[in-house]
């Protein structure tokens, strides 16, 4: 899937569809960016005025309570003009197609598309037929692609352990339909971190999978040593078209991360979850809930990056004053 599509001819962020074949510069460019936004959510009017006159759209073929809430949030601290579209009850449910959808959108003068989709591509394919001056930004399609879902999670990292580089990084769970696994290991690497580990039995491994970058585990005890930042993914059962797993209870004896498993990684190894968590299956409580999660930081973060990446793709780079 060629991705240079995702930049201009000057070499910024034109759309955002993908970590793959985007540069190290451009990801940190990112991650500054939402740095300078962060502050907005202590101001008394959380608002700033770079998106002003802009129209946004949330065009969400599938559910998604947290990244819709908050694309919206942050397209309104922007000052943009922001309408959610209600997929299943448009137009789209009466046989018009997606293509006729964009082109009655594009009509009425929006800017910028936020899609998510349960078809990997959705987004490149909207991107490539939308009208030059839109930008799109994909909020997960299929199994392809979550890219500002892993770039809240760089930002969270980056917020307390400062640095990359030394850094091993474990990605725990149902890797073969995740979207944001994929987008993690893209951003990851190409932040320059020392490791990137997966632990997942083999059911819930892609094919091939050491070719992204990563090395495999599927012994947890063994995964956890020595790791720096440990990342919870959610058994996504909707995805799965067979019996992958013997039973949630097994794979939570497993798999699952408890307060003594945890003390296998480094002491003050964080513990993330891109949501929604399924506890006592990936993840018990006094985890998730305890003083090494920054889980509830990663939504809060949400806000602040995917402020950025809008205000970027839409040449807007100035930061709060």
């Amino acid at each position: 899937m060629n991705d240079n599509i995702q930049i201009n001819s000057e070499g910024k962020l034109k759309h955002f569809l993908s970590i793959d074949g985007l540069p190290r510069s451009l990801l940190t460019e990112i991650l500054d960016v939402a740095e300078s936004f962060v502050g907005v959510n202590d101001l008394q009017i959380k608002k700033v005025p770079l998106l002003r006159g802009k129209t946004i759209v949330n065009l969400f073929f599938e559910n998604s309570t947290r990244t819709r809430t908050t694309f919206e949030l942050a397209a309104k601290r922007l000052s943009a003009d922001v309408l959610s579209m209600s997929i299943a009850t448009s137009s789209t449910s009466k046989g018009e197609s997606l293509l006729d959808t964009i082109r009655n959108l594009e009509a009425m003068f929006v800017d910028m598309f936020v899609v998510r989709h349960a078809i990997s591509g959705a987004a490149h394919f909207i991107a490539q037929q939308t009208a030059p001056h839109i930008s799109v930004i994909n909020a997960g399609d299929g199994q392809h692609a979550h890219p500002t879902q892993a770039m809240l999670d760089m930002f969270t990292i980056r917020q307390i352990k400062k640095d990359f580089a030394p850094l091993k990084v474990a990605i725990i769970g149902d890797i073969l339909h995740s979207r944001v696994a994929r987008s993690q290991i893209q951003a990851l690497n190409t932040l320059g971190v020392a490791e990137v580990r997966v632990i997942a039995p083999k059911t819930l491994l892609p094919a091939h999978v050491e070719s992204m970058g990563v090395n495999v585990f599927y012994d947890l005890n063994a995964g956890l040593k020595d790791i720096d930042v440990v990342i919870m993914l959610r058994l996504q059962k909707e995805r799965m078209t067979s019996a992958l797993l013997p039973s949630e209870s097994e794979y939570f004896k497993c798999f699952g991360l408890t307060e003594d498993k945890l003390k296998i990684a480094k002491p003050d190894a964080i513990v993330m979850h891109p949501g929604p968590i399924n506890r006592g299956v990936e993840i018990e409580s006094k985890v998730a809930d305890g003083p090494q999660s920054v889980i509830l930081k990663q939504v809060s973060n949400g806000i602040a990056v995917r402020m950025a990446v809008m205000a970027m793709a839409m040449q807007k780079q100035g930061a709060v004053q």
